[in-house]
């Protein structure tokens, strides 16, 4: 009995945060759609203000959870971000936690609500937030699928095609693709700064005989089974990235030949002193409540204050339902 209540109360370590995140999603919802009613007549930057802010509200929240809630330490490498600039975010692919590491460090620098994401095409059918998620870019994930050491046919297809083109073949990444970030880069060129190239480790990803097992999906990392995450971050100016796909597609490859090292330092190193770190100095990167909390008590809050009264639920479940039709229908259109 004792055993049954431990691993329930286990499996409520990551309900309790999706339970509040997806149900804040009408909330949220309700009060962009209603932004975006009040802004139709306003210039475009007043709605986007907003909408940049009501975006950082909600993944605020989003980081309570998975960084405060969890108590994982971030651990930074590199070419440590000081000031809001207008970057793609580089990154390799691993697990579905992946775009929460892009909103850890973009937090750092006071840019959590101008955030966006390339997806892949299936996640635009999303309840709810599909529609809103289909029109994000900015953070790219050039592998195009997650890299999981127990797929050895992906890994395998990949390092193939990596031979075949004449390219060095990779072992803890997968060969990336150059379209997403080449049209990214083509057609904000003039707005960038930079691209940050980043390079992520989960600590605790290694089995008993030394071997690279998956990454944590999100409910493990919500039940807190990631005691740490080591972030590698290489700055690279405009100026340095050739323009021209063909030339992009070898630079690139180059990049994710950098994060391979990296990779296999951090997982293979021989000397056990220097495994499970990137090289050089780290910065324990603690993440303030401040940041954080005041987002998930205002959307908490009002969600609560809508479900209390009859109206409130209605409209709630309304939300759900009409706002996910529209959205797909909107997709539908769009596509």
């Amino acid at each position: 009995m004792l055993l049954s209540l431990v691993l329930h109360m286990y499996s409520l370590r990551c309900v309790l945060p999706a339970a509040v995140l997806l149900g804040s999603a009408p909330t949220y919802v309700l009060a962009w759609g209603a932004w975006r009613l009040l802004s139709a007549f306003l210039p475009s930057r007043f709605y986007q203000a907003v909408d940049d802010r009501l975006y950082c509200i909600y993944q605020s929240m989003v980081l309570f959870f998975f960084e405060n809630y969890t108590g994982v330490q971030i651990l930074l490498y590199g070419d440590l971000p000081k000031n809001k600039e207008n970057i793609i975010y580089l990154a390799n692919h691993q697990s579905t936690v992946d775009w929460i590491i892009a909103d850890i460090l973009a937090i750092r620098q006071n840019a959590l609500g101008h955030v966006r994401y390339v997806l892949k095409d299936g996640l635009k059918w999303l309840p709810l937030y599909g529609c809103y998620f289909s029109q994000m870019y900015l953070v790219i994930f050039p592998e195009g699928t997650r890299y999981n050491p127990e797929l050895t046919k992906v890994i395998s297809a990949s390092q193939t095609f990596a031979a075949q083109e004449g390219l060095p073949v990779l072992k803890h990444v997968l060969t990336p693709r150059v379209k997403a970030t080449h049209v990214a880069f083509d057609t904000m060129k003039s707005y960038l700064d930079a691209i940050y190239d980043v390079t992520v480790a989960f600590e605790g990803t290694v089995d008993d005989k030394g071997q690279r097992k998956e990454a944590p999906s999100m409910a493990e990392f919500l039940c807190k089974e990631c005691p740490k995450i080591h972030i590698h971050i290489d700055r690279i100016d405009k100026k340095d990235v050739p323009e021209e796909q063909v030339y992009m597609r070898r630079w690139l490859h180059e990049r994710f030949e950098i994060k391979d090292k990296l990779l296999i330092e951090f997982y293979d190193s021989l000397d056990p002193e220097r495994r499970n770190k990137f090289p050089g100095k780290s910065v324990n990167s603690k993440l303030s409540l401040k940041k954080t909390l005041p987002s998930l008590l205002i959307l908490s809050g009002l969600t609560a204050g809508m479900l209390m009264t009859e109206a409130g639920r209605k409209l709630y479940v309304k939300t759900w339902i009409y706002g996910t039709l529209i959205g797909c229908l909107w997709v539908s259109i769009k596509a």
